[in-house]
């Protein structure tokens, strides 16, 4: 079936370790949930990390191939068991040498009519890279900490992504730690743009990276995996439903399966 439609959707930060990557394999793995035909792609073509994080960092086609013309982006596509698919990243240092980040727009282009969601993971810095990325995408989700340093680059990245004529949803602020977070009303006013979800600290998202399984799949229930939900529903324009545990849910809870 052709999509009539296909939102491409850049998770972008120019600060590193706030959760970029970590965001980006969750959302496209719950916005897949919904029933959302979504496609997951790795393009932070130096330092690739949404393979590793969703446990297919060694698929033999990835990226790296189609960007160097080796085969076509169809072929690179992956189906991954939480729904969506995934073009991954390689690790192959001869490759990340070799790649031209000039053609990501030409990748993304090709995917339109194939998926609902195209999920972009890009590299943590502002630079040409980045700025392809930006070239690949027609919308823009900003991760950020609520501490003074990530804010700052998150206010860089939001006025570059608006220089390029790209529509910024808004900001994710991720790591939310209680009362010495900044209010949501606080970094509205800093930044500009809404706050579309507050994702709390959550000790289940470290596990469930090394589990190498999204959130939502790892811990369903767990306070980050429910702040994912809501958002990709404020995405997809759906009103989120909180599930309610069955007896034999927390039973099994309860016992450890």
């Amino acid at each position: 079936m052709v999509k009539l439609l296909t939102r491409r959707i850049l998770i972008l930060s120019g600060k590193g370790g706030v959760g970029k990557t970590s965001l980006a394999s969750n959302l496209a793995a719950a916005l897949a949930e919904l029933g959302e035909s979504t496609i997951a792609v790795d393009a932070n073509l130096t330092t690739p990390n949404l393979g590793l994080y969703l446990g297919m960092h060694l698929v033999p086609l990835t990226i790296h191939d189609v960007l160097m013309r080796r085969v076509k982006v169809e072929e690179a596509l992956y189906s991954h068991p939480a729904g969506m698919r995934l073009l991954a990243g390689s690790l192959s240092i001869r490759k990340i040498r070799r790649v031209d980040p000039s053609r990501l727009p030409e990748v993304t282009l090709s995917l339109l009519g194939k998926a609902d969601y195209i999920l972009m993971d890009c590299a943590a810095s502002l630079g040409q890279e980045v700025l392809a990325a930006l070239q690949a995408c027609d919308e823009v989700l900003v991760v950020t900490n609520p501490d003074t340093a990530s804010l700052t680059e998150a206010l860089k990245s939001i006025r570059i992504a608006q220089e390029e004529g790209k529509r910024v949803l808004g900001v994710v602020v991720n790591r939310v730690k209680d009362k010495k977070s900044l209010e949501k009303e606080e970094i509205e006013e800093i930044l500009g743009v809404p706050v579309l979800a507050e994702i709390p600290e959550d000790e289940n998202v470290p596990r469930s990276i090394s589990a190498k399984l999204p959130i939502t799949s790892y811990k369903p229930d767990s306070p980050a995996a429910r702040e994912i939900k809501k958002l990709a529903c404020t995405i997809a324009g759906r009103e989120y439903r909180e599930e309610r545990e069955g007896f034999l849910k927390r039973l099994a809870r309860f016992f450890g399966f």
